[in-house]
């Protein structure tokens, strides 16, 4: 099943793309301009192992007609609702995954929440009702998801306001070797993005020994 990543020429989309296609996921890198996402979709299939899936690279409107479920948007924030507006028509009949983080442009430790709440509920809002999105994705750093040698060292929280709709997305990111969880409706959203730029502001900090470090979901001890 052929996946779309919009904005798959920047650090997370590419990750993203490289990970899924590992795991054996069909992905299209979506980006306005065509010829720079077929440049960086054979960078990145040279850097993949033999029998992973094709990456294949589109502007973005053909990215989301070749995908047959899942869109996956990473642009940056500025680019967001945009990108949304234009290609409103054409995500029908798809889910959305937004994992676009509202980061200050001032100061990326802080988050500048739109006013619907979150990025995620913003998307709802431009989408409409009948095309679900939902939020996930939104603390993994982007250099450890470029780094296939390494594990993707923390837990997913996934919200949306369709249940059924979290679940396929759920099952879709468990392909990358992560534990995924239910984190509820579209509003928690607001918690799930407001982690981000906590964690950037951990990863530069010199008083903590290590930089890209992500979020687990730990059972009790007893």
């Amino acid at each position: 099943m052929t996946l779309a990543i919009l904005g798959g020429t920047g650090p997370q989309g590419r990750g993203l793309a490289l990970r899924f296609a590992r795991a054996g996921v069909p992905v299209v890198i979506g980006s306005r301009d065509a010829a720079r996402a077929a440049e960086a979709a054979a960078e990145l299939a040279g850097q993949l192992p033999d029998g992973s899936a094709a990456i294949t690279g589109a502007n973005n409107e053909d990215a989301v007609a070749a995908a047959e479920r899942f869109v996956i948007l990473s642009v940056p924030y500025s680019g967001h609702n945009a990108t949304l507006e234009a290609l409103k028509s054409d995500l029908a009949g798809k889910i959305l995954i937004d994992i676009v983080v509202p980061l200050s442009a001032d100061d990326p430790k802080v988050v500048d929440m739109p006013p619907e709440g979150s990025a995620t509920e913003a998307a709802q809002a431009i989408l409409g009702p009948d095309i679900p999105v939902i939020g996930a994705l939104h603390n993994v750093s982007a250099a450890t998801l470029n780094k296939l040698e390494w594990d993707i060292n923390c837990d997913v929280l996934v919200c949306g306001n369709s249940l059924n709709a979290r679940k396929e997305v759920m099952v879709l990111i468990s392909k990358l070797g992560v534990t995924c969880f239910n984190a509820g409706a579209a509003n928690s959203a607001r918690c799930v993005e407001a982690i981000t730029p906590i964690l950037i502001r951990i990863n530069i900090s010199k008083q903590v020994p290590f930089t890209h470090a992500g979020i687990k979901i730990w059972p009790p001890a007893h």
